[in-house]
């Protein structure tokens, strides 16, 4: 039987599904390191398929927010970019260079948490030039969280007043805005109760947001804090949603117009 490792040499890059496949294979890379969780799989698999509906590429409206995002964490007192196993996995060179870029600190942050995995996706980071990670030490909880990501460090997520949370999950997105801090969620579900619940939700996959986040940092970096705060101002999030969502059935309808969708009846 050929190994996992073998399979993936024998993918070619001119494979249409070549970028995704290889997602896949750093998901799967990281529960075998202990990074990530079985679940983070199941999550991986339900981004995809929403990933499917927007083209896989960033959209406008995407970029739309994205930009907003760099604005409100440049204005930011104290930023922080809570990461999970699937992030550490998917993208941590990215994650870090932002990180160090952008002077904002990371934090591990699970609702499947053990010391030891926390441990494993720190020294990850670290390896991949992460100079000082949050997420061992935690002595706060945030409120009415009744599972493992209620646990948070004093110096991070608990005192921020922006959290940029790729990967996030609803309860604790709500619970983050309610306790007065702007929260940026990555989520490629436009529907789900986290896009709703964040004051920034960006509709694109992680893989793309950082990279992204990062070439606009260094060109908005030299906006004043007045350009800044329009751009911020300016942004609502629900809007942004529907449009998300209009995109989505107007290129399902051209699709299908092309005939692109084939008949099974």
């Amino acid at each position: 039987m050929l190994s996992r490792e073998h399979l993936v040499c024998k993918i070619p890059v001119t494979h249409p599904r070549y970028a995704s496949l290889m997602t896949r294979e750093r998901i799967v890379e990281g529960v075998e390191k202990g990074i990530t969780s079985l679940n983070g799989m199941i999550a991986q698999g339900r981004g995809e398929a929403f990933d499917y509906l927007i083209g896989e590429r960033t959209i406008d409206d995407a970029m739309y927010a994205t930009r907003a995002a760099v604005a409100l964490l440049i204005l930011a007192e104290r930023p922080v970019i809570s990461v999970n196993g699937n992030t550490a996995a998917l993208m941590p060179e990215d994650m870090v260079k932002f990180s160090r870029k952008a002077g904002i600190p990371l934090e591990v942050n699970l609702f499947y948490r053990t010391e030891k995995r926390v441990r494993k996706i720190i020294g990850h980071l670290e390896e991949h030039g992460a100079v000082e990670v949050l997420g061992a030490e935690h002595n706060c909880m945030i409120p009415c969280l009744d599972h493992e990501r209620a646990k948070t460090s004093s110096k991070g997520i608990f005192s921020a007043d922006v959290v940029l949370v790729p990967l996030e999950d609803g309860d604790r997105c709500e619970t983050l805005v309610k306790m007065g801090k702007k929260v940026i969620c990555v989520d490629l579900n436009p529907i789900s109760r986290t896009s709703r619940m964040a004051t920034i939700s960006i509709v694109d996959n992680v893989v793309r947001v950082i990279p992204n986040m990062s070439n606009l940092y260094d060109e908005m970096c030299g906006l004043s804090r007045p350009e800044l705060e329009k751009l911020v101002e300016s942004f609502d999030n629900q809007d942004n949603l529907k449009k998300t969502l209009l995109y989505i059935g107007k290129r399902m309808n051209e699709l299908n117009i092309e005939g692109n969708f084939m008949d099974y009846s």
